[in-house]
């Protein structure tokens, strides 16, 4: 028998919310059995009712006969934890500086607290999320990430770039019926660990398991063209429009966008970037047409992916400008 997923606040479902009953949404049938790899981080994470409804569109989706994989970061508690140790907290480049002591940290806070506050939530509606680490059976290996900042390469230390995936563990996971929920840290070949940006590491596993969707939720509308001089945000564009907007992208902007060109050049069908402050907004950008936030298509997918938008190539030639 299926269990309706209820909200803990106000008794409504999780999808009556927002009218989106995704066993009853006709086309949903065609990602039946497809997999789609979930981002989350930031307020998603931080917000207790955020994060519930986050975990019940999770649910939701798995009763709707979708396979998600959840892959999650924890940048604002980490950083919490290194104020609290009294140890620096910088970035370059988009990317935190991770020495060796910062690392540790980073372990302990994403697999051991942000990872179990996430399996917990989803693990409220029934006994389906699993944690585990990129580490865990190799599943991501990187190397170190080099990084430049203004034409001069800066050190970032122990973050890694992932250069291979092993999606066996995750996928025996969703073949047993469970919701795998990773945390971003890999190993390297030569036997360091590495911090590894939440976002590209979706977007690699993505790719491995073939995926039909990826969902990047943030904490801001979508990918807007010429932040912060232009807040309009651009709502669908192809992966060679992206490639000519990735130039001017800065801060944490940079590596997700990064990581949703990469994901649709290698075959997932579809990236959307949401603003994960919004509740439920992983089943609009799932299961319907009209995705909030910004959709990444790849560059045969739709003639029309700007139709109707923004023009994401005149948005570049005037960031170049």
């Amino acid at each position: 028998m299926r269990t309706t997923v209820t909200d803990g606040v106000d008794g409504a479902t999780a999808v009556a919310a927002v009218n989106l009953p995704a066993r009853d949404v006709p086309w949903s049938e065609e990602l039946q059995g497809r997999t789609v790899v979930l981002k989350c981080g930031g307020s998603t994470l931080i917000d207790p009712a955020l994060r519930r409804s986050f975990a019940q569109d999770v649910v939701e989706l798995w009763h709707a006969g979708l396979h998600p994989v959840v892959v999650h970061g924890g940048g604002p508690q980490i950083s919490e934890m290194l104020d609290r140790l009294a140890l620096e907290v910088r970035f370059e480049a988009g990317m935190r500086v991770t020495t060796p002591e910062a690392m540790d940290v980073v372990r302990m806070v994403l697999t051991g607290r942000v990872q179990r506050d996430l399996v917990g939530a989803i693990n409220a509606h029934g006994p389906f999320a699993v944690g585990m680490s990129g580490e865990d059976a190799h599943t991501l290996t990187a190397e170190r990430r080099p990084a430049w900042v203004d034409g001069r390469a800066v050190d970032i230390g122990l973050v890694g770039d992932i250069v291979s995936v092993a999606p066996d563990t995750v996928r025996d996971l969703l073949a047993g019926g469970r919701i795998p929920v990773v945390s971003p840290v890999a190993r390297g070949r030569d036997g360091q660990i590495y911090n590894v940006n939440a976002d590209l590491a979706a977007s690699a596993l993505a790719v491995a398991l073939g995926a039909d969707r990826l969902v990047m939720l943030t904490d801001v509308p979508g990918l807007c063209a010429d932040w912060p001089r232009r807040t309009d945000v651009i709502p669908r564009l192809t992966a060679g429009e992206l490639d000519a907007l990735l130039p001017g992208l800065t801060g944490g902007m940079l590596p997700k966008m990064e990581g949703c060109l990469r994901a649709v050049r290698s075959g997932v069908g579809r990236v959307h970037v949401l603003d994960g402050r919004t509740p439920h907004a992983v089943l609009r950008g799932v299961l319907t047409e009209e995705s909030p936030g910004t959709t990444v298509l790849p560059d045969g997918a739709a003639d029309d992916a700007t139709d109707g938008s923004t023009d994401a190539a005149t948005d570049a030639q005037e960031i170049r400008a």
